[in-house]
């Protein structure tokens, strides 16, 4: 497997197949925490530690204990019906272990994310990432890489999102579209953003 290879997944994930802005997971948390920066940060990079351990946890449960093969590719027995629920309880056990360290050693930023922290289990993107390495057929290399670099896409449309909220709030906006209705018009405009970058993944990395 060649470097290029993994660089590729890694900046398509980023840039390319942005979970949030691309493939329209984890709306939650995007548009509750992004009003404020250290909030945006906070939370995206819980989001891809929780990211980059359940799919650590999750990609060989998968393949040696819910659907193992044998040398000649078939299986030895197919469990494949019990991913979601073994998939969301491994996230829900990281997600508690996150909170407890953010309780005990960083205090301030546990209590800014507030009811989005415990949401972070039934995050779609954290269960959509690992559900789609799977479906994709990445060995267990690449699947942390594309969960680094879904997380780090994570944190990047969150930043974005937040210096545009930020723009937003200062300019004078129509009462028609105060509120809800601005914010959702400012995340599709900066998800047009993201159209042009596949382009230039694939020149640069033959993706």
């Amino acid at each position: 497997m060649s470097p290029l290879h993994l660089a590729s997944i890694f900046f398509t994930m980023i840039l390319v197949d942005n979970y949030v802005l691309v493939q329209f997971l984890g709306i939650c948390p995007f548009l509750g925490v992004s009003k404020k920066l250290d909030s945006a940060v906070g939370m995206s990079l819980a989001v891809t530690f929780v990211m980059v351990l359940a799919t650590a946890a999750t990609w060989p449960i998968q393949t040696f204990l819910l659907t193992p093969a044998n040398p000649d590719g078939t299986l030895k027995w197919d469990m494949g019906y019990l991913q979601t629920i073994v998939f969301i309880l491994i996230i829900a056990v990281l997600v508690q272990l996150l909170e407890s360290i953010l309780k005990k050693f960083i205090p301030a930023l546990y209590r800014s994310l507030g009811v989005y922290l415990p949401l972070i289990t039934t995050n779609c993107t954290i269960l959509g990432v690992t559900v789609l390495n799977i479906d994709n057929g990445y060995d267990f290399l690449e699947s942390v890489v594309c969960a680094a670099g879904a997380g780090l896409g994570f944190l990047l449309a969150m930043v974005l999102f937040s210096g545009v909220r930020r723009k937003v709030e200062q300019a004078v906006t129509p009462k028609c579209f105060q509120g809800l209705p601005i914010t959702l018009v400012s995340a599709a405009i900066t998800a047009l953003s993201f159209m042009g970058f596949g382009g230039i993944v694939e020149s640069t990395f033959g993706a």
